[in-house]
């Protein structure tokens, strides 16, 4: 038992060497989506930790293995949808995005695991209408 200990934490210890870090590219502030004020107040503060280049990285994404799993949620979140560079996407893709925030403020976003910690990020109804009215879509 005690051998098995030892390994534990010499095997934390090691892969705190392992780079894990996450980087906030810079972009221009004229590729950043507009929106109205109360509705980048709520993509500010519930989505732009995953879906921009504007992440506020938390002190424990410094320690593996929250540091890989933190890491690689930004990383997929940004290639999903990145409110950063949102005028770079082509007409067609702004347009299937939006239809795609539509759904996920309903059904998924933010994430539950992301929500525990944050508790503040947890979207109201009256804050999924608001969003959803933006987006100019429908429901189906």
């Amino acid at each position: 038992m005690k051998s098995v200990l030892i390994f534990i934490v010499i095997l934390f210890v090691a892969i705190q060497f392992i780079p894990s870090k996450i980087q906030n590219p810079k972009t221009d502030k004229n590729l950043e989506i507009k929106a109205p004020k109360e509705v980048m107040a709520i993509f500010k503060k519930s989505c732009y930790d995953c879906h921009s280049n504007e992440v506020k990285v938390p002190w424990y994404a410094s320690v593996a293995p929250a540091s890989f799993f933190i890491k690689r949620h930004v990383e997929l979140g940004r290639e999903w949808l990145n409110f950063s560079i949102w005028n770079k996407y082509t007409p067609k893709q702004k347009d299937k995005k939006l239809g795609q925030i539509f759904k996920a403020v309903t059904h998924a976003m933010p994430l539950p695991s992301y929500i525990k910690f944050h508790k503040d990020t947890k979207l109201s109804q009256k804050q999924i209408n608001l969003i959803q009215k933006w987006t100019g879509k429908i429901p189906y």
